[in-house]
C-alpha cells in the first residue's frame, strides 16, 4: 500500500520549510539565511576575480557543439564556433553550457579551462532532461498519473545516473507549474492541475535527481522551474501575461515550488511571464522576500532561455543595459542564452547602476554551488567516455521504463468488459500513431532517440499477439489519400480495432498551445468511419494534456489514455491492452466535455448560484452546451477489477487538538487483480474565506487479489483542515467538513461529514 498524506501547508512553511532545509544535503554548505556560509577559498577567489571575469561566472550559454536535437528545442541564434566558446570559457567570459553533445564535449572545454584559465574555475554542464537523458520515461504529467511519487524519484535518480555519466552536472527540471488550463502546451511538462500532486511530485524528482550527495558522479543539481505561475499564462497562451491575486498564488501555484525548493533543489529558474505587470526576471517580490526571505532560498536563480532580453519586447526594460540591471537587482543570479551580464554588468558596477556587492553576491552564490557540485574538487568528476556508454538504456533503467510507462495509462472507459484483449483475437491497429519510429518519446527530449523506443505495433506483436493487420488510415493533421477506405476495410476484417490517435510531439510542449483541444478533423473522420463498421473500438490516446473527446472516440467502448510513454511505448501499452498489467493511473488533470470550459480544474468554487444534479435549472452557474463538470475528472481511472466502497466510518465530532480517523472498505468483486487509487477529499462547508468544492487531502493506493477487501485509512489532523485566512496566513476554524474517500474527484464513493469543535 502506498499512503501519500501531507498537511495543508504547515509542513511547508516557517520553521517546516526550515527543518526541510536542515536535513538536506544542502544544509552542510548552506545557511538558512540570505548570505551563505561557503568556504574561504571562494571569497579569495572573488577578490582576485576581475569585474569581466565576476560578469563570465554569470553567463549561462547553449553549447556550440549542441546534443541531440538541442538546437531545434530553442529559438535560433547566433554565436562563436565550439572553438570560440572555448577561448571564451578559457577568457573567464562562460559559467558553463548547457544541452552540450556528451561527455567528450565537456572533456574538451573541462581541459581548456583547467590549463588556461587564469583563475582555474571549472565549467558547469547543464542540459534539459526532462523526462529521461537516453532513456526515455513518460512525459511528467504521464507520470503524475501513476499517484506514485516514489515512481517519480525513480525517474529521476535514473535519469541523473545516465545525465551524470555523460558529463552533465545540472538539470532544467523538474517544472512545477500548476497547469488549470489544458490549452497551454507546457501542461506536459509539469503533475497536472491539483497542488498536493504538484508538491508530492516536485519534492520526490528533487531527491531523485539531487541523491544523497550533489558531489556524487551519479547526481545532477536540479532547478524548479518556472517561478512562478508560468501555468497560469492567460487564455493557456505560452509565454503569455499572468494576473492573480495574490491568495491564488499562493494557495495554488506557489505551493509546489516551495515544496521542491524545500525538498533541496539548490536552483531555481524565472519563468517568461510577468506577474500582475512585473516580469518575474525582475520581480523583486518574488525573487527577494518571498523566495529568499520567506522561503530563506540559499541557491542560485538562472533566468529562462533571453528571458532577461525578451522584457525589452514586452515594454519593460528600455534596452540590454537596463534589463541586465533589473534583474540582477530582482536577484537573478544568472543569465542564460542572451548574454547581457557579459556585455554590461562590468560597465553597470562601474557607472554605480549597480552595486558591486550584488554582483559580488550572486558569484559567490555561483561558486559556491558550483562546489557543492564537487567542480573544484574534481573538475571531471562526471566527465568518463567509458561511463558514459555504459550508463546508457541500461536493461535496468529500459524495464524501469517499461514500468512507469504501464503505470502512467489511465483506463477512462471499459465497457463490456472489452480489454483485455485476447492475443488470439484478429485484431485491427489503425492509426496515425499504430506503427513507425515517431511520436513515441514526446515533446522535450535532447538525448532520445525515436529511432531506438517501442512503437504500438512492435509491442502487440512482442506480446505474443500474432493476427493484427496495421493501417494508418489518416495522418495526424491531414488526411491520407484512400486511407480511410483501407481503415475501413481492415476493420471490416477483424474482431476488434485499436484505433491509436491523438496528438504528434509537435503539438505539445514549448510553444505548442491549442485553442481547441480536440482530435484533429483527420483523425476524426477516421474514427466516424471505422465506427461504422460497427466493430468494437479500443481508442488509444497519445496525448501531452487533456482533450475534449466528441463523436466516435467519445463513443468508444474502450479508451485508455498513454500519454507519451518514452523508450518503452509500445510495450508498457501491450502489457495494458493484454492484461499483463491491470491499468491503474488515475487522471491528473480533468478532461473536460468542451475545450471552452478551459481553465477548468475540479478544487473550484461553488459560487452563489450553483448548478445543482440533474436537470438544468436557469440562472445558475452553468454553461449552455456542456455540464459545469468534467467528462472524465481528476483523479479518475478504472482498473480491471470491480471495485466498490463501502460506508464512511468517522466519528461526527473532531477535537481542536485532536486527530480524526475515517475509513472505508474498498472491496474487488470482480476476478481480476488491481490496484485502487482511493482518494480522501473535504469541503469545509463555511469559513471566513469561501472554499472549493472538494480538496484532496492524501491517497492511498491499494492492491487488491480478486474477490479482497482492504480497509483503507487516512489520518486528519487540525493542520490538514487549513487555509490561508483574510491575512494570507494559514488558519483553521470549527464548523462543519464534509469528507469523502473516493475514486474521483467527482465520485461519491464513501461520504460522511464531521464538526472541528474549538474547547
Amino acid at each position: 500500500m502506498t499512503d501519500i498524506r501531507i498537511s495543508r501547508r504547515a509542513a511547508l512553511l516557517g520553521a517546516g520549510a526550515i527543518a526541510a532545509w536542515a536535513s538536506s544535503p544542502a544544509r552542510a554548505l548552506f545557511q538558512a539565511t540570505d548570505s551563505l556560509a561557503v568556504p574561504a577559498f571562494i571569497d579569495a577567489l572573488i577578490a582576485k576575480m576581475t569585474l569581466e571575469e565576476k560578469a563570465g561566472q554569470l553567463q549561462l550559454m547553449a553549447s556550440a557543439w549542441g546534443g541531440g536535437v538541442a538546437t531545434a528545442l530553442n529559438p535560433p541564434s547566433t554565436g562563436p564556433s565550439f572553438e570560440g566558446q572555448i577561448a571564451d570559457a578559457v577568457a573567464g567570459k562562460l559559467t558553463g553550457v548547457f544541452n552540450g553533445n556528451g561527455a567528450e564535449m565537456a572533456r574538451r572545454m573541462q581541459t581548456a579551462v583547467m590549463k588556461q584559465s587564469r583563475l582555474k574555475i571549472p565549467l558547469i554542464f547543464a542540459a534539459d532532461v526532462i523526462h529521461g537523458h537516453r532513456t526515455i520515461f513518460p512525459v511528467p504529467v504521464g507520470e503524475a498519473a501513476s499517484f506514485e511519487p516514489d515512481l517519480a524519484m525513480r525517474t529521476a535518480r535514473a535519469a541523473a545516473y545516465e545525465a551524470a555519466g555523460a558529463g552533465i552536472d545540472w538539470t532544467f527540471f523538474p517544472m512545477v507549474d500548476i497547469a488549470r488550463d489544458q490549452r497551454w502546451g507546457r501542461t506536459m511538462e509539469g503533475a497536472g492541475e491539483d497542488v498536493l500532486v504538484g508538491e508530492l511530485f516536485a519534492a520526490a524528482r528533487v531527491k531523485g535527481f539531487q541523491g544523497k550527495d550533489l558531489a556524487a558522479n551519479d547526481a545532477v543539481m536540479a532547478c524548479i522551474k518556472h517561478f512562478a505561475a508560468y501555468g497560469a499564462a492567460e487564455s493557456g497562451l505560452d509565454y503569455n501575461s499572468v494576473d492573480l491575486s495574490e491568495r491564488t498564488l499562493r494557495e495554488i501555484y506557489l505551493p509546489p515550488y516551495e515544496a521542491g525548493f524545500a525538498a533541496g533543489a539548490m536552483s531555481g529558474m524565472a519563468s517568461f511571464n510577468e506577474i500582475n505587470g512585473i516580469p518575474a526576471t525582475a520581480n523583486k517580490w518574488l525573487m527577494q522576500e518571498v523566495l529568499r526571505d520567506e522561503w530563506k532560498f540559499p541557491g542560485i536563480i538562472v533566468s529562462d532561455y533571453t528571458g532577461d532580453e525578451e522584457m525589452i519586447a514586452a515594454g519593460y526594460a528600455r534596452d540590454g543595459r537596463d534589463a541586465a540591471r533589473l534583474a540582477i537587482l530582482a536577484g537573478v543570479d544568472m543569465s542564460m542564452q542572451s548574454n547581457l551580464y557579459t556585455l554590461h554588468l562590468p560597465e553597470l558596477v562601474r557607472s554605480g547602476a549597480v552595486p558591486q556587492a550584488v554582483v559580488d553576491r550572486s558569484v559567490r552564490r555561483t561558486l559556491a554551488v558550483k562546489n557543492m557540485l564537487g567542480l573544484f574538487d574534481k573538475p571531471f568528476g562526471r566527465i568518463d567516455l567509458k561511463r558514459e556508454k555504459a550508463r546508457s538504456r541500461t536493461k535496468a533503467s529500459l524495464a524501469l521504463s517499461r514500468e512507469a510507462g504501464r503505470k502512467a495509462i489511465v483506463m477512462l472507459k471499459n465497457d463490456g468488459d472489452l480489454l483485455p484483449l485476447d492475443k488470439s483475437a484478429k485484431i485491427a491497429l489503425i492509426g496515425p500513431f499504430a506503427s513507425g519510429q515517431h511520436d513515441l518519446n514526446g515533446p522535450w527530449v535532447v538525448y532520445g532517440d525515436n529511432a531506438q523506443a517501442i512503437d504500438l505495433a512492435t509491442g502487440i506483436r512482442n506480446a505474443g499477439a500474432r493476427n493484427v493487420s496495421v493501417t494508418l488510415g489518416s495522418g495526424v493533421e491531414a488526411p491520407l489519400a484512400g486511407g480511410i477506405d483501407a481503415a475501413v476495410a481492415a476493420a471490416q476484417a477483424a474482431d476488434i480495432v485499436v484505433l491509436a490517435i491523438g496528438e504528434s510531439e509537435g503539438m505539445s510542449g514549448e510553444a505548442q498551445s491549442r485553442a481547441d483541444i480536440v482530435l484533429p478533423e483527420p483523425q476524426m473522420a477516421l474514427a466516424e468511419a471505422v465506427a461504422k463498421t460497427g466493430k468494437p473500438i479500443v481508442v488509444v490516446l497519445k496525448n501531452g494534456r487533456a482533450l475534449a473527446l466528441h463523436g466516435a472516440v467519445k463513443d468508444a467502448p474502450a479508451i485508455l489514455v498513454t500519454w507519451f510513454l518514452g523508450s518503452e511505448s509500445g510495450n508498457a501499452t501491450a502489457d495494458v491492452l493484454f492484461g499483463v498489467y491491470s491499468p491503474a493511473g488515475r487522471l491528473p488533470c480533468s478532461f473536460p466535455y468542451e475545450s471552452g470550459q478551459e481553465p477548468y480544474h475540479y478544487d473550484h468554487k461553488a459560487t452563489g448560484r450553483p448548478a445543482p444534479d440533474g436537470p438544468r435549472v436557469p440562472y445558475k452557474a452553468q454553461w449552455r452546451s456542456a455540464p459545469n463538470a468534467a467528462l472524465y475528472p481528476f483523479g479518475h481511472g478504472l482498473t480491471y477489477g470491480k471495485v466498490g466502497y463501502g460506508a464512511l466510518t468517522v466519528a461526527p465530532t473532531m477535537a481542536w487538538d485532536g486527530r480524526l480517523e475515517v475509513s472505508t472498505t474498498v472491496t474487488n468483486s470482480g476476478k481480476r487483480a488491481c490496484e485502487e487509487v482511493a482518494q480522501l477529499y473535504i469541503h469545509d462547508r463555511t469559513a471566513s474565506i469561501t472554499q472549493p468544492v472538494r480538496k484532496l487531502k492524501a491517497f492511498h493506493k491499494v492492491a487488491l487479489a480478486p474477490g479482497a477487501s482492504e480497509t483503507v485509512k487516512f489520518t486528519l489532523t487540525r493542520e490538514m483542515l487549513q487555509f490561508l485566512g483574510e491575512d494570507l496566513k494559514p488558519t483553521v476554524e470549527p464548523g462543519t467538513f464534509d469528507i469523502w474517500i473516493a475514486p474521483s474527484a467527482q465520485a461519491d464513493g464513501a461520504k460522511g461529514s464531521f464538526e472541528l469543535v474549538k474547547g
